[in-house]
């Protein structure tokens, strides 16, 4: 990894601009959508006491919550960060075995994914994204002279991902575990991993996907509706069939803010999951573009953050910001193409976009690393060192 000198340039703002714009845009597209989204659940269905601003209170709750956690996380130099990070992750796989434990964790919809703290949900493996990011990054620069190695260099970490997947796949959140591990294994390939190695991990990767869901009979309907998802509209592919109906009713400039149809109770998870959906019904494909785009921004611009860090001397900074742009950009994918019909059906929410009180905090917080990643960065350019 070649090494570029800083230069000295006084006339740089002290943060990206455009990476703080293109988050609280999806930020706020995302608040307005989860309110469209969720704002007639009274309205259909027979719950009087149900208040139609409840998720749009909720989610403005946690946004505020996220710019507090975010603004103390920028106060954190990312050094710390890095030493602390074993310990992190240590603490987010306690988690996933709390999650486990009856009477700790709480069950939704057959999946145990949450611990409850009376006032909010709380969802580990969230956390565990996070902390992936972390030691990956801390774990490519420790073993950086051992990382073209099989034994010493990828099965230690193979080994803990291994780990870290079989907790996650009993909740079952099989989402999650293949986030995680293209955090993981995409930090490792870019840390030093040899195309060896990488390519016949690829080569692997289909049977054992195959393997994880056969296991699973839910997770094999869930292919076949999938494949065809007009075989069974009622039953195995009706959210699938449901989300392409919104896309189709949407067109090119969609039917209007507030005027989707498939929010009424057709469309399940219509204010998490499937968004994307609602955005596409009420705003088109010129709505989705413009999502698709920000989105894009943003992996992009955090990976031009990981260059500059290089550029600067700071490995592990260079590490944390691709290994973010990682979770959002595969998060993100994973999301967007469920809600089109390209992926099979999966829980994994959209990011800064999506309802959810663990998904958005973390989100936050992640994005406040990157935003302070670029601070330092700025910082050494224009001659003011740590």
């Amino acid at each position: 990894m070649k090494i570029f000198s800083a230069q000295t340039n006084y006339n740089l703002p002290i943060y990206d601009y455009n990476l703080v714009w293109a988050a609280l845009l999806l930020l706020g597209s995302g608040l307005v959508m989860v309110y469209s989204s969720s704002v007639d659940i009274a309205a259909s269905s027979k719950a009087l006491n149900f208040n139609s601003y409840h998720y749009l209170m909720r989610q403005s709750i946690y946004i505020l919550i996220g710019f507090i956690l975010g603004y103390v996380a920028f106060l954190v130099p990312i050094y710390f960060w890095q030493k602390i990070a074993p310990i992190l992750f240590i603490f987010g796989l306690i988690l996933l075995v709390l999650v486990l434990i009856p009477g700790i964790g709480k069950e939704v919809n057959g999946s145990k994914r949450w611990i409850s703290l009376i006032i909010i949900n709380f969802q580990p493996s969230e956390l565990v994204k996070l902390f992936t990011v972390m030691y990956a990054s801390d774990y490519v620069l420790r073993k950086s002279k051992q990382m073209r190695t099989i034994v010493k260099g990828f099965l230690p970490m193979l080994g803990i991902i291994v780990l870290t997947g079989f907790l996650l796949l009993l909740e079952p959140d099989f989402g999650a575990f293949t986030v995680i591990t293209v955090i993981a294994m995409g930090l490792l390939f870019l840390g030093g991993l040899t195309y060896k190695i990488f390519f016949s991990l690829l080569f692997f990767a289909p049977v054992i996907i195959y393997y994880l869901i056969k296991l699973e009979p839910y997770r094999f309907e869930r292919i076949i509706g999938f494949l065809d998802p007009w075989d069974d509209p009622l039953g195995n592919s009706y959210q699938l069939t449901h989300s392409l109906m919104a896309f189709g009713r949407g067109e090119f400039f969609g039917s209007g803010l507030g005027a989707s149809v498939e929010k009424l109770q057709y469309l399940p998870e219509a204010h998490t999951d499937f968004i994307l959906a609602v955005i596409g019904e009420e705003f088109g494909l010129l709505g989705v573009s413009i999502i698709i785009i920000l989105f894009a921004f943003l992996v992009v611009r955090m990976f031009g953050i990981a260059k500059e860090s290089i550029q600067n001397k700071k490995p592990f900074s260079a590490l944390m910001a691709q290994g973010i742009g990682l979770w959002f950009g595969i998060q993100g994918i994973i999301n967007m193409g469920v809600n089109l019909g390209l992926f099979p059906t999966k829980g994994l929410t959209l990011p800064l976009l999506s309802y959810g009180g663990t998904g958005i905090l973390m989100n936050m917080i992640a994005i406040a690393i990157v935003l302070k990643i670029d601070f330092e960065n700025r910082r050494n350019m224009r001659g003011q060192f740590y």
